[in-house]
């Protein structure tokens, strides 16, 4: 999710930041396929790429889903912030086992921050099942299940984006 606000500086995202390790990112989406378990059963999973794609293969292999796909939806173009472009759709074998609906269907995305991306996914199947590990305010409305809330102006760094350094201790001034 690092492009979706670019205007803001690597200090200002660290100032509400919230690390995700990747024992943490299993953790809650196995939390997060538990609460799914009784919304199932699930004939594919659409992970949101490419932030969705870690998320769905966890969900995929404790559901015992088969059947991924992806939908790649990019917030630029040419360089342009904001505007979403779909640069891979949900592919037609997909849409068929959801009746061109999406029914029977799990989308997955790591956070649901502006609810962009969630709104146009949820246009593309709108009787999906739509589940984030991560939703913000904005967001929230649009999905069916997650598992943490975290506030709008929240910088959340998941375990894909981190290098492994040193962190000062707290008493240095460290957040």
């Amino acid at each position: 999710m690092m492009a979706e606000h670019p205007e803001l500086s690597a200090q200002e995202r660290a100032g509400k930041a919230f690390p995700v390790s990747w024992d943490q990112f299993h953790r809650d989406c196995r939390a997060l396929t538990w609460r799914l378990n009784s919304a199932g059963p699930f004939q594919a999973i659409v992970a949101i790429t490419r932030g969705g794609l870690v998320p769905a293969a966890i969900v995929a292999r404790e559901l015992g889903v088969r059947v991924i796909d992806t939908v790649c939806i990019a917030s630029y173009a040419h360089d342009k912030q904001g505007e979403l472009q779909v640069l891979k759709g949900i592919s037609d074998a997909t849409t068929k086992l959801g009746h061109g609906t999406g029914k029977g269907l799990l989308i997955v995305d790591d956070l649901v921050d502006t609810g962009k991306t969630a709104r146009l996914v949820r246009e593309m199947l709108p009787d999906a099942h739509f589940a984030t590990v991560y939703a913000k305010p904005m967001g929230r409305p649009l999905v069916d299940t997650f598992i943490t809330e975290v506030s709008q102006d929240t910088w959340i760094f998941f375990p894909w984006d981190l290098g492994l350094s040193f962190q000062p201790p707290m008493r240095d001034g460290a957040a």
